[in-house]
């Protein structure tokens, strides 16, 4: 319970950082998306189903603030959480390549689905201006801070293995006597 909470609570804060302070730190007039991080992250530490809860939280958050229809990132960032968690078994905490390429994807595969259903679908075809404007400096900005976030992450998935691990042992000494 503690655990859900704890991510609950990163996320929501990760929502605030996102729409308030990096609105205002833009490159190229774009944020970066602290949330891709998150879900993208959590999503390959922790699982697929972990992906894919994190990932609706945000989408729905995204949704329900910014977004024209409700779902619409909640169902993207599900399918991004649920695509991470399938690396689960490649993770390895001194590695940082995966994640950061797996981050990279996966705001590429976010920003993908955005232009195709929220401009391509509606006759808006300007591909040259969204993927130099919006597309490249989104995903490099990303990964920049990609770089400083994900340490921040790693600690947190370290001190969930410690809550696993104490509520295991305290599980497995009850079940002793």
């Amino acid at each position: 319970m503690k655990k859900k909470i704890i991510l609950f609570l990163f996320t929501f804060i990760c929502f605030l950082l996102q729409s308030t302070v990096f609105k205002n730190i833009t490159f190229g007039g774009v944020g970066p998306n602290l949330l891709i991080i998150v879900v993208a992250s959590f999503g390959f530490m922790l699982g697929k189903k972990t992906g894919l809860i994190l990932g609706f939280i945000s989408g729905i958050l995204i949704d329900l603030f910014f977004g024209t229809y409700i779902g619409f990132y909640a169902l993207i960032y599900m399918l991004v959480g649920y695509w991470n968690g399938f690396f689960k078994r490649a993770f390895y905490p001194e590695d940082i390549k995966l994640p950061i390429i797996l981050i990279i994807v996966s705001d590429f595969i976010l920003e993908f689905l955005t232009y195709l259903f929220g401009f391509l679908m509606r006759g808006k075809i300007e591909v040259g201006y969204y993927f130099t404007k919006i597309f490249v400096p989104s995903l490099l900005y990303t990964m920049l801070i990609a770089f400083a976030l994900y340490p921040i992450i790693l600690c947190l998935n370290r001190y969930f293995e410690k809550l696993h691990r104490r509520s295991e042992r305290k599980f497995g000494e009850e079940s002793e006597e």
